[in-house]
């Protein structure tokens, strides 16, 4: 069974999509077969990935709706080894849609089996915000890989991502790990980028990875194209980036790639407990809620250890 990493952050702009695209991409590279799944209404992963809208019959919207089988959903891209479940503007009535089920939350974790045994890896693009799409993400996520920009307000927000993370723990996935935190957009020539670096090491410690994703004009470049950063320009620091990312990613999970290959085709995936009703119920309005001391008493830090 494929790992399943979700690229979350709900701050826009901190290089969310661009670390899907390239990760994916720089992943099926080493030929391991893998899925890059777009759950962002926005759809930017899927159009720069290469795939118009107009292409797109049968998307991750009909998944979820329950229409269609997730495998109905999986299109070939230009790259071996990378398939695409894309997005459409349909999404964004999405979250309306399917308020009203009583396991909401877990309609991703539960059509993705039938088709991650088929992958290494399943890469999800996460919309910039906290709400039910991202929440599906994480409870049918192994892991979550978490974009940082190194800009100045680069810990804003953070410590309500990692509440939620806590709370899809708590009640839905409690299996759920963080994959890792990595820094995005850094300039070798300014100093804030540096402060900013040392800054999240000491809130997060060993979390970040070695891997430092640089500003890189053919990488921004990339996406107009349809294009990863390694089909545009394999060259790029961006590119070679990404395939440092990839790496340091296969290097830590060497031992679950060869547990998954070992028990691929044997029996059934694994079952995911379901959490009690009244759990679920209330789920929703736990992460909406925000303690009166988090301010002052929570710290990435503190999440990071539960």
């Amino acid at each position: 069974m494929g790992k399943v990493i979700a690229i979350a952050n709900q701050k826009g702009g901190v290089g969310k999509t661009t670390t899907a695209i390239n990760l994916a991409a720089s992943l099926a590279a080493t030929e391991h077969p893998t899925l890059l799944l777009d759950i962002d209404p926005q759809a930017n992963c899927t159009s720069g990935i290469g795939i118009e809208s107009d292409a797109v019959d049968t998307s991750i919207y009909e998944v979820l709706i329950g229409e269609v089988d997730a495998s109905e959903a999986i299109m070939t891209t230009e790259m071996p080894f990378l398939d695409m479940m894309p997005s459409h503007i349909n999404l964004v009535g999405a979250e309306i849609e399917i308020i009203d089920e009583t396991q909401r939350e877990k309609l991703l974790s539960e059509a993705l089996p039938r088709v991650r045994r088929k992958y290494d890896f399943v890469v999800i693009d996460c919309p910039p915000s906290l709400g039910l799409l991202t929440l599906n993400s994480l409870t049918a996520a192994d892991s979550v890989l978490i974009p940082v920009q190194a800009e100045y307000f680069a810990l804003e927000g953070l410590g309500q991502l990692l509440n939620t993370i806590k709370i899809v723990r708590q009640h839905l996935n409690p299996d759920l790990e963080i994959e890792g935190v990595l820094m995005t957009m850094f300039d070798t020539r300014l100093r804030l980028s540096n402060q900013v670096a040392d800054e999240v090491r000491r809130y997060f410690g060993e979390r970040v990875f070695e891997t430092i994703v640089k500003r890189n004009v053919r990488l921004s470049e990339a996406p107009s194209f349809g294009k990863p950063a390694l089909l545009y320009e394999a060259s790029s620091t961006g590119a070679q980036n990404y395939m440092a990312l990839a790496r340091e990613i296969l290097n830590n999970n060497q031992e679950y790639l060869d547990s998954s290959h070992s028990e691929n085709g044997v029996g059934d995936v694994e079952s995911t407990e379901t959490p009690p009703t009244g759990d679920q119920e209330t789920l929703s309005d736990a992460i909406g809620e925000t303690s009166e001391s988090e301010e002052e008493s929570t710290t990435p830090a503190d999440e990071f250890s539960m």
